[in-house]
C-alpha cells in the first residue's frame, strides 16, 4: 500500500520523515511523547491514516495517525500561516473518522467511542510568527457566539531554531528537521543550482539527519523540488489574485472617476442654464436627461 501511495502522491520531507520512511513510526512516537507529559509505553502500535481529499496538486504536507485512544493530525507550513487551518482540519478529521469508524457503527443506538483528536501545525516559515499560538474555529464564524456549539482548535508551534521552542529539546528528530530546513534556506539564498545538494552535504557532515540523508539523498532532492514547485504555485496564485483584485480596483476607480467627472460637468451646465433663467423642463430637454435627475441636482445645488 505504501509503495502505491508514494507513486501517487508527492510527499514533503516532513511527511516522509514522520509518515513514510521506515523510521516514521519511531519518529511519530517521539513527536507524541514530546507533546505529552506521559510517554507512551514500549511496544505501542501506531496506525497511519491517509486522507486523500485534502491534497493540493497531489502534494501531501499533512499527516495523521492513531495512537492508543487519540488521533493526531499534523501539518507543516514553510510559507505564510493559513489562519483557516481550523476549518481545514475540521474537514480533515471528518474524512479521517470515515476511515476509523466502521459504517455499521455509525447507525448504532448506543454511543460509539471515537479517538480524541489533537491538531498541531509546525511553522518554520520566514515571516515573523509567535512562538506558539492557538487558532480557533469560532473566530471564523460570521456571527460570534459566547458559547459556540462547535469548536476546534489548532496549536501552531514555531519550530524555527531561533525561536527556541521547548519541543525541539524534547524531540530530537524534529529539532534536526528544523535545523535541516534552516540550512537549506541559507543555501537557497546563494542562488546556486546545487543548493539542495550542498545543503544535504553540509547536514551529513554536521550530523543533522545524517542517516536519513545518506540513505535517501537523491529522493530528498526530488522531494525538495516538489516542495519548491508547490510553494511557487501557491505564491504565483496569490500574486495573480492580488493583481486581479488590484486591476479590478483600478478599473472601478477609473469608472467612478469618469462618472464623477461627468456629474461635475452636468452640474456646471445646469448652473449656467439656471443663471439664464431656464426651467427644469427646458434644461432636461436640452441636456437630454430625465426631469427627475435634473430636479435632484438643482435641489442639491440650492441646498449647498
Amino acid at each position: 500500500m505504501a509503495a502505491k501511495e508514494n507513486l501517487k502522491y508527492k510527499n514533503s520531507v516532513f511527511v516522509d520523515l514522520f509518515f513514510e520512511d521506515e523510521s516514521a513510526e519511531e519518529n511519530e512516537i517521539s513527536l507524541y511523547n514530546a507533546l505529552h507529559e506521559d510517554p507512551l509505553p514500549e511496544g505501542t502500535k501506531v496506525r497511519k491514516i491517509r486522507v486523500d481529499d485534502v491534497l493540493y496538486m497531489n502534494f501531501c504536507n499533512d499527516i495523521s495517525f492513531g495512537i492508543e485512544d487519540k488521533v493526531m493530525v499534523f501539518g507543516e507550513h514553510q510559507s505564510t500561516i493559513n489562519e483557516n487551518m481550523p476549518l481545514r482540519e475540521l474537514l480533515y478529521i471528518g474524512r479521517a473518522l470515515e476511515q476509523i469508524v466502521p459504517v455499521r457503527d455509525r447507525y448504532r443506538k448506543r454511543i460509539v467511542r471515537i479517538p480524541t483528536p489533537e491538531f498541531y501545525t509546525f511553522y518554520n516559515g520566514k515571516e515573523p510568527w509567535a512562538k506558539e499560538k492557538t487558532l480557533h474555529l469560532p473566530d471564523a464564524y460570521a456571527k460570534k457566539d459566547e458559547s459556540p456549539m462547535l469548536d476546534l482548535c489548532v496549536k501552531v508551534i514555531n519550530i524555527n531554531p531561533e525561536e527556541g521552542h521547548e519541543i525541539l529539546d524534547r524531540c530530537g528528530i524534529l529539532r534536526e528537521y528544523s535545523e535541516f530546513v534552516d540550512i537549506l534556506r541559507k543555501h537557497q539564498q546563494t542562488g546556486s543550482p546545487d543548493a539542495y545538494k550542498n545543503a544535504i552535504e553540509e547536514c551529513m557532515k554536521t550530523g543533522i539527519l545524517a542517516d536519513y540523508l545518506k540513505k535517501k539523498g537523491s529522493e530528498v532532492v526530488n522531494m525538495l523540488i516538489a516542495e519548491y514547485d508547490y510553494d511557487l504555485d501557491v505564491e504565483v496564485q496569490r500574486e495573480e489574485a492580488y493583481a486581479a483584485g488590484r486591476q479590478e480596483g483600478i478599473q472601478e476607480g477609473i469608472q467612478e472617476g469618469i462618472q464623477e467627472g461627468q456629474r461635475e460637468k452636468l452640474e456646471e451646465l445646469i448652473k449656467r442654464k439656471l443663471k439664464k433663467g431656464k426651467s427644469i423642463d427646458v434644461i432636461a430637454e436640452e441636456l437630454e436627461e430625465s426631469r427627475e435627475v435634473i430636479a435632484g441636482i438643482v435641489k442639491m445645488l440650492q441646498d449647498t
